[in-house]
């Protein structure tokens, strides 16, 4: 299906993940800590992250301004995946780039769906589903 990048520093969640996303048919690949997301970005190339927002050496709003913003752009679709929910860090990250924001603790199968869509929105498949959901 698709090369995902995980970056949490829980190693049992980061294992679950792992589990779950390679499960569903996905290369998977995992950091424990924000200061090894960017090199990692490099050399796995990555078409999705899932990332969390408090990390050691560097959290992930920083890591979302930093992969976003510059003279070129990441276009890697990024879902945060947090225990922060507060409106502010939740539009925050919405407006720093994420293309999704999901709460810890959250729904595996949730997260599997949200991944689905998000890739298929950047690949330019149409989600119907999430269209219909949204004009009722």
């Amino acid at each position: 299906m698709a090369r995902i990048l995980i970056a949490d520093d829980d190693p049992l969640l980061r294992a679950l993940l792992q589990y779950r996303l390679a499960a569903d048919g996905n290369e998977v690949f995992a950091v424990e800590h924000g200061g090894l997301v960017l090199p990692a970005v490099d050399e796995y190339r990555p078409e999705l992250i899932v990332l969390d927002a408090m990390m050691p050496v560097m959290d992930g709003f920083e890591l979302l301004r930093r992969l976003k913003s510059g003279p070129t752009p990441d276009p890697t679709p990024v879902i945060m995946l947090t225990a922060l929910k507060r409106e502010a860090d939740i539009v925050g990250a919405l407006q720093l780039g994420a293309a999704d924001y999901l709460v810890k603790p959250f729904i595996p199968d949730e997260l599997s769906e949200r991944i689905r869509r998000v890739l298929s929105q950047e690949s330019g498949g149409e989600d119907h589903a999430a269209s219909a959901r949204g004009s009722g």
